[in-house]
């Protein structure tokens, strides 16, 4: 089969890969399309230690089933491999089990990911693509499931309704787009700041999403002044500035991790109690009520994807590494 290879930093070459093999309780999916995430990103940059070249990276995925009970189905995929017996799994709270794994890591065991023209999984990772969501499409629900969990778990934190929060939230791609989504269009959020350095990207996004669009410096994005902030970029400077303008009380959901430590501002947290909370991944439970979202088009079409050949993806890296690509996702089809 042919796929996109990770090789080193910054390098993906299109090759030949060998076919993944048949597994008792697992399936071979033929791949429709695959979508590149921010953690793609991480790996390619040479920041991911759980991604190890060569290996094919990739898990945002749809396809269709070669074999097995799912045979002939047209599924998408959840790529959080789980035991499916610890006290996390059986609660449901599978995000958390201590074995966890994700297609397209090589540690702590090897998955091989979706950046290929058929990948294995198993079977009870898949789930159907439900009527109304375009089979191309469907890859966007690993990400948006991914926001839908921030935005449940930041609504859990707040003693007042999301509607009424004054929002930040940092970080124009995928993830922020699809929190941005989740929260005007079905939280009934009409306060909504989204931040990002880069004005072409601003300027795509707001062709999606009520909400005010500014650079991270502006003075619409003042001290003391959010209910909530989604960080969806994981820098040192945008936990620095999320600490400074959430309100006393307020929440921060951290989603991104580009920088995974630096200084903190504990004492502002402590003595304003301030809520952080680290957000990773979502339930099965949140992956099938945003299968429903989608198919249901509670946060609009998803006209705001870009497709490209797979044969094509190290453009598509290149283009997004240097800021160059204005679309909040790309996906590749074989």
């Amino acid at each position: 089969m042919k796929a996109l290879v990770y090789t080193g930093t910054q390098e993906l070459i299109y090759r030949d890969e060998k076919n993944p093999t048949e597994v008792d309780g697992e399936s071979i999916l033929k791949v429709y399309a695959s979508g590149i995430c921010g953690s793609d990103m991480h790996a390619y940059h040479g920041h991911d230690e759980r991604r190890v070249p060569p290996l094919i990276i990739g898990h945002e995925v749809s396809g269709q089933v070669q074999n097995g009970k799912f045979k002939d189905k047209e599924v998408v995929l959840n790529p959080l491999i789980t035991c499916g017996k610890c006290n996390y799994c059986i609660n449901g709270r599978e995000h958390l089990c201590p074995q966890r794994v994700i297609l397209g890591m090589n540690r702590p065991i090897e998955r091989q990911g979706v950046f290929a023209e058929y990948v294995a999984t198993p079977d009870q990772n898949i789930y159907e693509i439900p009527d109304g969501l375009d089979k191309n499409e469907a890859p966007v629900a690993e990400p948006t499931a991914v926001s839908l969990h921030a935005v449940l778990i930041g609504e859990q934190s707040l003693k007042k309704p999301l509607s009424e929060c004054r929002t930040l939230v940092q970080g124009a791609g995928a993830i922020g787009l699809l929190c941005a989504l989740i929260l005007s269009k079905i939280k009934g959020n009409k306060k909504i700041v989204i931040s990002d350095p880069n004005k072409l990207r601003l300027n795509e996004c707001s062709k999606y999403v009520d909400a005010k669009f500014v650079s991270p410096d502006s003075k619409d994005i003042d001290n003391n002044g959010f209910d909530i902030i989604f960080d969806t970029v994981g820098l040192e400077i945008s936990r620095q500035q999320a600490i400074e303008v959430v309100k006393p009380g307020g929440s921060i959901i951290h989603i991104g991790l580009t920088q995974p430590a630096g200084p903190f501002n504990f004492r502002k947290m402590t003595l304003q109690e301030v809520t952080v909370i680290g957000t990773y991944c979502y339930t099965n439970k949140d992956f099938a009520q945003t299968l429903e979202i989608l198919s249901n088009k509670d946060i609009g079409p998803l006209d705001w994807i870009e497709f490209r050949d797979l044969k094509n993806g190290a453009n598509a890296f290149k283009e997004i590494h240097n800021g160059s690509c204005i679309a909040p996702k790309i996906i590749l089809l074989p």
